[in-house]
């Protein structure tokens, strides 16, 4: 009697496993995920969506394939955005400030001289500030799957190093056709001229501009060290990037492809700050092989110039909203022991 029951037993117990493993796969359909990109597969987005991709196809059974568009094939960042609003396109990696005219609280990252390291950018990102961000996604139709990096953004001239608040008067700077970063430079004493990117090489060469502002990698893929003399650490701005899912189709998925995921672009996460902090590095190196003349503003300069910047927050806190900027500028205060 006792050997039947446990014979009945373990039978069970097969049958609740076949059970399980059935409900399991169950839980996955077979799904090729199209994600639009700007920049090229060689960018440290790259290894994101490798190791993301890898990730999605391990727990999910090889089910959930991540298909990249590079280059901007599918559309520029914003109108890929759109597409992945519309369920047209499922995901985009795109920077915040494109997304800024969709949620106005993102704003606050082209704010200046927020950040001070990468450290502090990650603290917040990965934690409930930035889940307030993420927060504010779905009533627009997007599901942010977790927070990649641009990186930080520097001042390079063909007039001068730039090393105190003095330096950056008179300078005619290319920026951004965004406000904040022309009211920073405008703030900063320079003449700042609004301009598209791939116009930036010709005008500087031509001397129409005396400087620019981009993250290294940019500074190196575009030659600029041909026309720019001086490069400044000025990290004048960090750039986040967004790992966008469109959220017509997230609803249609299960809890376990959620949870996969999100736990997968945390994977892309590592990989693709790792990658670019390494790329960074050796872009540094390379543009002081170049010829250029490398310098850094330092802590007490850095402070002086924040508090003289300090009006552009105010300026533009009613567009951004008194919230997420207080928000951001308390949390960084208590990571830095303030």
């Amino acid at each position: 009697m006792h050997h039947i029951s446990r014979t009945a037993l373990t039978a069970v117990a097969a049958a609740t496993l076949l059970l399980a493993a059935g409900a399991a796969s169950a839980q996955f359909q077979s799904r090729n995920f199209r994600v639009s990109n700007g920049v090229s597969k060689e960018h440290p987005m790259g290894n994101g969506l490798a190791a993301m991709g890898a990730c999605t196809l391990e727990k999910s059974g090889g089910k959930m394939k991540i298909q990249a568009f590079w280059d901007g094939s599918l559309g520029s960042d914003l109108t890929s955005t759109q597409s992945v609003r519309t369920g047209s396109i499922d995901m985009v990696l795109t920077s915040t400030a494109p997304v800024v005219s969709i949620v106005p609280a993102l704003g606050v990252f082209d704010l200046p001289f927020l950040f001070n390291t990468a450290t502090e950018a990650d603290q917040l990102l990965d934690g409930k500030v930035g889940d307030y961000f993420s927060s504010k996604m779905p009533a627009v139709g997007l599901i942010n799957l977790a927070w990649w990096e641009n990186g930080f953004r520097h001042t390079t001239n063909s007039k001068r190093p730039i090393t105190k608040f003095e330096d950056f008067d008179g300078v005619k700077m290319r920026v951004m056709q965004n406000n904040v970063y022309l009211d920073t430079f405008k703030t900063l004493g320079s003449n700042a001229v609004p301009m598209a990117f791939t116009e930036v090489y010709s005008a500087l060469e031509t001397r129409t501009v005396d400087g620019q502002e981009n993250p290294f990698t940019n500074i190196e893929n575009m030659k600029f060290y041909e026309v720019q003399k001086y490069l400044t650490l000025s990290k004048h701005a960090y750039s986040p990037t967004l790992v966008l899912f469109s959220k017509k189709i997230w609803d249609g998925l299960s809890e376990q492809e959620h949870a996969v995921l999100k736990e997968c672009a945390v994977v892309g996460r590592a990989e693709q700050r790792k990658a670019n902090r390494a790329m960074e590095a050796k872009s540094v190196d390379n543009l002081r092989a170049k010829g250029m003349a490398v310098n850094e503003i330092n802590p007490a300069e850095t402070a002086r110039i924040r508090e003289k910047t300090r009006v552009i927050y105010e300026r533009h806190a009613k567009a951004i909203g008194e919230e997420p900027i207080a928000l951001v500028t308390d949390e960084l205060k208590r990571i830095r022991g303030q």
